[in-house]
């Protein structure tokens, strides 16, 4: 190999190298800094970079189904304790007709307050009617057909429970039709719930759950005990329905969990970086940059050697 000055070789091959090595080197900090393999579109081959991608979205997606799922558990619990009070409310109902009936001893004015006290439940049972959760109704609005064979008259709540939101499955909850399950017949059958009243003899509409005093019962005799015991039964079957809606609600819960944990550890294995694999690396390029530039600096006393023959 002949000795030359205005190209040297293994100088241009020292700083390739030298490029390469800090380029490496680089990589490697930014993988142990981030914890990612992808330092950037170019960190990895574009497949697994595409794939890692779709399941970070839908893990995200899966984080609002979670919180879809966990408010609409709030608002059944929430449900659930107002129909709860419901049913004791009704039942004390119950047991105001039976004193006001079954005791000798009770004198008009006792049978008066009764009543009284049916009335101020009557107008409490409405407030229940007429609840609220973050300015959400959670009772069904307006007229209603109670029918326990149907569910037609529900007002639908859809509460979608994978990360393919209304194309992947959902859970169907409603808002308890309570008023229309305490309007019933004289004779304890079911009726549609209207505003006005109609309290007379056997057989007419009886509203548990009213706030004006033109509607309220006139008096005990008007209101047949099975009349009420109907309006109990039916509330305990909107119990019985909020009850099943949390039971679907909570296994779903239970599913996004599992799904976020399983799909999160095959996005960790997709993306997350070697840790000790790459401090590995960052020795090795660390050394190899530091040599590179130890040749480029050997190479340049290459001249040296020219300049001494010219002496």
């Amino acid at each position: 190999m002949s000795l030359t000055i205005s190209n040297n070789g293994a100088v241009a091959a020292a700083s390739m190298n030298l490029g390469k090595n800090q380029q490496n080197l680089q990589k490697s900090i930014q993988r142990l800094s981030s914890g990612k393999k992808f330092a950037g579109a170019a960190g990895g081959d574009p497949g697994s970079l595409a794939v890692s991608m779709r399941l970070g979205a839908a893990l995200n997606r899966l984080d609002g189904a979670q919180s879809n799922v966990a408010n609409a558990i709030s608002f059944l619990e929430y449900q659930d304790g107002l129909l709860e009070t419901g049913a004791k409310i009704v039942a004390r109902m119950a047991e105001l007709k039976g004193l006001s009936v079954s005791d000798p001893l009770k004198s008009e004015e006792d049978i008066e307050s009764y009543l009284s006290e049916f009335n101020d439940l009557q107008s409490q049972l409405r407030e229940l009617g007429s609840s609220t959760l973050n300015g959400v109704s959670v009772f069904a609005q307006g007229a209603q057909t109670f029918n326990k064979a149907s569910s037609t008259g529900f007002e639908r709540i859809t509460v979608y429970t994978t990360s393919q939101g209304s194309a992947g499955s959902a859970i169907s909850i409603h808002r308890s039709m309570f008023w229309g399950a305490l309007s019933v017949t004289g004779t304890g059958g079911s009726t549609a719930y209207s505003e006005a009243g109609g309290t007379g003899a056997s057989g007419a509409a009886i509203h548990l759950a009213v706030s004006n005093t033109n509607t309220q019962i006139s008096s005990l005799d008007n209101v047949s005990l099975g009349a009420i015991n109907a309006a109990l039964d039916n509330v305990i079957w909107l119990r019985g329905q909020t009850a099943g809606g949390l039971s679907r609600l909570n296994f779903a819960a239970d599913s996004i969990k599992t799904e976020k944990m399983n799909m999160g550890a095959a996005l960790s294995r997709i993306e997350d970086a070697d840790i000790a694999e790459e401090s590995a690396k960052l020795a090795k390029y660390s050394i190899l940059m530091q040599a590179s530039a130890a040749m480029i600096s050997q190479a340049n006393q290459q001249s040296q050697v020219a300049l001494t023959l010219l002496r």
